[in-house]
């Protein structure tokens, strides 16, 4: 008899992690390297870079770029030339400048969009094609507490979190039937570095934390069993969905 738990098994994947160098995407990078997959790792700094590729086992890959100016084909073509072929596609680089709405300006609205909403789309049909060569594959966005309300100076962020969500719907209706699926996880409040403000403030952090149903706020290891089960065979038929791992604070 088969073992169920062989369904979460990355072995012989690729998985191309974008904002691999901190936060949410070096968590990730060691989840899914500790489930079996090789990691292509982008991220801006080669020096944090060679440092992840210290961290992981076996043969990964970097690519050192910043996606905000970056040639996404060329993005592509590097990580393809480089591993062969990728099976995963974690979306999770992104950009919250926190500034208030009267001070928003056309350059920082575009910056935050381009990142957090552009970037996803366009990278990930980019690798769509081969990854149907390959039968079939994953892509994880990064949604957010804000894909579902508002939050203090962040309305260019919340815009693009709130896209990001239906742009999960909409990848998961053009290629499912490719056998790609495609979904989100939506965090609470994690300690990285675009909650360092945050975290910071002790009375804040601890509101926050009392308006999980849990009692906390998030630890970065809270998110692997997320990541490797939505990059795994284990969930085959889950497609369009957002997964929010907050402790429950969109419950209360």
């Amino acid at each position: 008899m088969e073992n169920p738990l062989n369904s979460f098994s990355l072995d012989g994947k690729v998985a191309l992690v974008t904002g691999a160098t901190s936060g949410i995407g070096h968590r990730q990078s060691i989840a899914l390297s500790a489930a079996g997959a090789k990691i292509i790792a982008v991220g801006r700094n080669q020096q944090r870079l060679d440092a992840l590729m210290q961290e992981l086992p076996g043969e990964n890959f970097s690519v050192c770029c910043d996606l905000g100016s970056a040639d996404l084909a060329r993005v592509f073509s590097q990580a393809i030339s480089d591993s062969g072929g990728v099976d995963i596609l974690c979306n999770t680089a992104g950009v919250n400048l926190r500034e208030p709405a009267d001070q928003i300006t056309m350059d920082s609205w575009q910056q935050t969009l381009y990142l957090n909403l552009t970037v996803p789309f366009f990278l990930a049909r980019e690798l769509v094609p081969q990854m149907c060569e390959r039968g079939g594959g994953k892509i994880i966005n990064i949604a957010s507490l804000q894909s579902e309300r508002a939050f203090p100076n962040s309305a260019a962020y919340g815009a693009s979190k709130g896209g990001v969500a239906q742009l999960t719907r909409a990848m998961a209706q053009a290629w499912s039937a490719d056998g790609i699926c495609c979904n989100a996880i939506g965090p609470g409040f994690f300690p990285t570095a675009l909650t360092a403000r945050v975290f910071e403030d002790p009375e804040i952090a601890a509101k926050n934390a009392a308006q999980t149903a849990i009692g906390r706020n998030g630890e970065l290891q809270d998110l692997d069993g997320i990541t490797v089960f939505l990059a795994s065979a284990a969930s085959d038929y889950i497609t369009g969905q957002i997964i929010y791992v907050d402790g429950g604070f969109t419950a209360k």
